[in-house]
């Protein structure tokens, strides 16, 4: 009985301890999961707060001022005021460009990308529409921008509408080149332009300037996620909830991941691939103020405020992409890095104009170096799944 006993006492032990392993192995993984968590919603606040919000605040704001400039430009026709035109819309232009790794959302489900930024500029169009006296007018009297919007399609709208009017050769236009009909446009297409920009603003930001808001319901534009009443980046914020587009904390790491796929590979295989390789050779992104390289650097550095934690100036490396990915594969957070400071090297070491030297050798190296950064964020995105499977 006693031996009995004993073994008994034994089996309990074990039983206990196997227990007690068992809850703390739990209790291990109910933490770490808790922290993995934690770590994500960071990330995504983030990539709202110092990459995608203030980045559209200063689309709005800038593209708000080229009005502005224009109006008082098409009041009083100097070089001047041209000169301060052209260079309040290169800087309206390069924050469009820093926004490209976060198309998806707003800039996508309304349309917004192509009504403002398609190219080639459609210069027979523009040649009947100033040969239409009655367009002209109507354009004339078009205070909040909803004709040119509503009625000169995507080939005549947006910043190659205006950068047509502004530049030739790589420099603002001649003051006498500008004649009062292409003023009537070019002022009209702005409003338009202005009205999309606040319209990205709002719709990512539940904390967007009033009189931003109140242009948006004034002109009827929707600025919610499916009508739901969120916006974009309370659509994000809210991954893992009931309502949200994100079922999980881990799809939202993976649109942003998406949204660096695709600019990068937009940039390596459309906008220098078509030209460089001769698909297309009338395919160049701002041909008249020559900023095409910019174009292209501006959209790579939209990638990296995406995955390194925030714009420059407002970057936090512990809260990004970056930090989690090192954590659980430094060898592909190192590839990452890589991949995107080799872009931007060989895109500054392309020869300008690109609209003169597509075809060089330099071309063709920032292509490939965008395609092969395009590849690397899909690893990237790959790995994100493969993390909360371990």
């Amino acid at each position: 009985m006693k031996k009995l006993f004993k073994s008994a006492a034994v089996v309990a032990a074990s039983i206990l301890l196997t227990v007690s392993v068992s809850s703390c192995k739990k209790d291990n993984q109910d933490a770490s999961e808790e922290v993995n968590k934690a770590q994500k919603e960071a990330i995504v606040k983030q990539y709202l707060n110092h990459t995608v919000y203030p980045t559209y605040a200063n689309l709005a704001n800038e593209t708000d001022k080229l009005v502005e400039n224009l109006e008082a430009l098409k009041a009083n026709m100097t070089q001047a005021n041209v000169n301060t035109a052209a260079a309040t819309f290169l800087n309206a232009r390069a924050w469009w460009e820093k926004s490209e790794a976060f198309l998806f959302g707003a800039a996508n489900d309304f349309g917004i990308d192509p009504h403002i930024d398609s190219w080639p500029l459609d210069e027979d169009a523009f040649n009947n529409l100033m040969a239409s006296p009655n367009m002209i007018a109507a354009l004339a009297i078009d205070e909040d921008g909803m004709v040119a919007g509503e009625q000169l399609g995507n080939a005549l709208l947006g910043f190659h509408g205006i950068e047509y009017i502004l530049f030739r050769d790589g420099q603002p236009r001649n003051v006498a080149d500008i004649t009062d009909d292409m003023m009537t446009y070019i002022v009209a297409v702005s409003r338009d332009l202005r009205n999309r920009c606040f319209q990205l603003e709002v719709s990512w930001n539940a904390d967007a300037p009033q009189a931003h808001k109140d242009l948006m319901d004034e002109l009827e534009f929707n600025t919610t996620v499916n009508n739901s009443g969120n916006t974009y980046g309370e659509n994000m914020l809210q991954a893992g909830q009931a309502g949200s587009t994100y079922a999980t904390l881990t799809n939202a790491l993976e649109a942003i991941a998406d949204g660096c796929i695709d600019i990068a590979d937009e940039v390596g295989t459309s906008k220098i691939g078509k030209c460089h390789t001769g698909a297309d050779v009338t395919y160049v992104e701002s041909p008249y103020s020559q900023k095409s390289i910019t174009d292209f650097y501006d959209n790579i550095l939209s990638v990296q405020a995406a995955y390194m934690g925030g714009m420059e100036g407002q970057r936090d490396e512990a809260l990004s992409l970056h930090t989690y990915l090192k954590d659980h594969n430094a060898d592909l957070d190192t590839k990452a890095i890589n991949a995107i400071n080799n872009a931007l090297t060989k895109i500054n070491a392309m020869k300008a104009p690109f609209v003169q030297f597509y075809a060089d050798a330099s071309a063709g190296e920032a292509m490939e170096a965008c395609q092969d950064l395009s590849d690397v964020m899909s690893e990237v995105k790959a790995e994100f799944a493969k993390i909360d499977r371990k």
